[in-house]
């Protein structure tokens, strides 16, 4: 019984909010949804539903709680020594560098790429879009806030990822935050984008899609990763997770693999 209130509940957002929840990863979305439930004293998963009905900000609450908001700067540093190391600079070549990171949570990420791209005197000719689902973590990277004392494990993701430069002067450290500088943030335009339901919107030479698809089931994968095919250049370069693959993917014969453990490709047709 209660697998069909919770298929209901997601039929209820799919239909009101226009969030399509119906072909994410079942089992994880369906503990987040008892976790939001027992957390909030909401009492059942029809209470639930009846509040949904009539009040919107019981919605904002869920999609809050509900994303998966797991990142941090320079996550997986082997990665981003890769893109300063070998994909940047083919980067290069372009007047304009349109980069889109789907999925970019919080904006540490993003912010990770725009050091490197500083870094590697191309900033200014990037134009940087960095969508979420969740217009809450789109306020919060818009900000730019990091809580200081994760700055010390950052700074070694940094260094790792073959940084060289002095870390803390891209932040400014303020009681217990740390703020990262406009001169990083103002590259970027952030906007809420939906990906399973929204179109492209530009063709990029480079996308970043990271630990976005490791919650939807394989039909919702599938068309994710036709539209992040369809929005790249002829020749762009696509990252995804680590725990991530476009094994067995209709989109798959597209891409040419440039690190198979990196999980980056280059769209080839």
């Amino acid at each position: 019984m209660q697998v069909l209130e919770q298929q209901d509940l997601l039929e209820l957002i799919y239909h009101k909010y226009g969030y399509d929840f119906i072909n994410y990863a079942k089992p994880s979305l369906y503990r987040r949804i008892d976790k939001f439930i027992a957390d909030n004293q909401l009492e059942s998963i029809n209470n639930f539903h009846r509040l949904l009905m009539y009040h919107p900000e019981i919605f904002q609450l869920f999609l809050k709680d509900v994303t998966v908001n797991v990142t941090e700067l320079f996550r997986d540093p082997l990665y981003y020594k890769y893109l300063r190391e070998i994909i940047i600079p083919r980067l290069a070549s372009y007047p304009i560098i349109n980069i889109w990171h789907a999925g970019c949570s919080t904006g540490e990420e993003v912010f990770s790429l725009c050091i490197l791209l500083k870094e590697a005197g191309l900033l200014k000719r990037a134009r940087i879009y960095a969508t979420d689902i969740n217009a809450n973590n789109l306020e919060k990277a818009k900000q730019g806030i990091i809580p200081l004392r994760t700055m010390k494990d950052y700074t070694m993701n940094y260094l790792q990822s073959g940084g060289t430069e002095d870390f803390s002067e891209y932040y400014t450290a303020k009681y217990d935050m740390a703020i990262i500088n406009e001169s990083i943030r103002s590259s970027i335009i952030f906007s809420q984008h939906n990906l399973v339901s929204d179109h492209p919107f530009n063709e990029f030479q480079l996308i970043m899609c990271r630990n976005v698809m490791i919650y939807f089931n394989r039909v919702l994968q599938e068309r994710v990763l036709n539209l992040l095919h369809d929005s790249l250049a002829p020749l762009g370069y696509l990252g995804i997770g680590l725990k991530e693959t476009l094994a067995f993917s209709e989109v798959q014969p597209k891409f040419e693999t440039i690190s198979k453990n990196l999980k980056l490709y280059k769209r080839i047709a």
